[in-house]
């Protein structure tokens, strides 16, 4: 008798104790559910970011430009103490947009210089080389990052600064002007630049006023030439043509 009391005073307990489990455990289950909703939502986020980002771009981006260039080129080292500068530099480049940030490139620009030697040289013995006409033409390959100026004045802004790297080709040629008889000297050399530039909008879109400052890293041909030293101790002449080259364009930008 007192094992059947016992038995239906257990049995209501048991009960209530597993519906408790059960609920726990429904409750982490819930719990699990949610927390796996959290990685849909941010993608989706992420994707509706992207989409809105994609159609400002569309609407208030450029795809294209095509630039006109006028500057100047200079060195620095023993090539820049011997060249004279003949402005202007030319130039021609067309940029691919694709986004707000990031643009590439690619184009050419053309320098005149020449220098003077009046006296005999290791390379020019008995008869000075004199008057040497130089032209130079780089092809090159850009990237730009325009710097995201949304935080900042309006001046700025309105200003379109950017950073631009450039992988080129410089082609130089030095024309013996006084010395006729002698083949001009030409060759190639890798390089690369880097600056900075702004571009001053006149139509939003269509069309712009840019400035552009690179430094220029050179491996002429001509580089460590000989030619040119002096025969003897403090004549005139120059030991090699080393030097790095500087450029500072102004450009007329058409953008579609």
């Amino acid at each position: 008798m007192r094992k059947c009391l016992l038995i239906l005073f257990l049995l209501p307990s048991l009960c209530f104790a597993q519906g408790g489990i059960n609920d726990g455990f429904s409750i982490e289950e819930d719990d699990l559910q949610i927390g796996g909703d959290i990685f849909t939502d941010f993608n989706e986020d992420v994707e509706e970011s992207q989409v809105l980002e994609d159609e400002r771009f569309f609407r208030y981006g450029r795809f294209f430009s095509f630039a006109i260039s006028l500057g100047i080129t200079t060195f620095d080292g023993n090539r820049g103490t011997a060249y004279e500068n003949d402005p202007p530099s030319y130039g021609l480049q067309v940029y691919y947009f694709s986004d707000f940030f990031n643009s590439f490139g690619m184009g050419f620009e053309f320098s005149k210089h020449h220098f003077f030697i009046d006296q005999a040289t290791k390379g020019f013995d008995p008869n000075p080389p004199g008057l040497i006409d130089v032209n130079i033409l780089r092809v090159f390959f850009a990237y730009r990052f325009y710097i995201d100026t949304a935080n900042l004045g309006t001046a700025i802004t309105y200003s379109n600064p950017y950073f631009i790297g450039r992988v080129e080709y410089w082609y130089l040629t030095n024309k013996f002007v006084d010395q006729s008889l002698l083949a001009d000297d030409s060759g190639g050399g890798l390089g690369f630049g880097l600056g900075f530039g702004l571009e001053f909008p006149i139509k939003l879109k269509e069309s712009y006023i840019g400035t552009e400052f690179l430094f220029h890293s050179v491996n002429f041909h001509d580089k460590f030439t000989q030619n040119y030293r002096p025969l003897n101790e403090g004549e005139f002449g120059f030991d090699d043509l080393t030097g790095n080259a500087y450029s500072l364009m102004v450009s007329y930008v058409i953008s579609w």
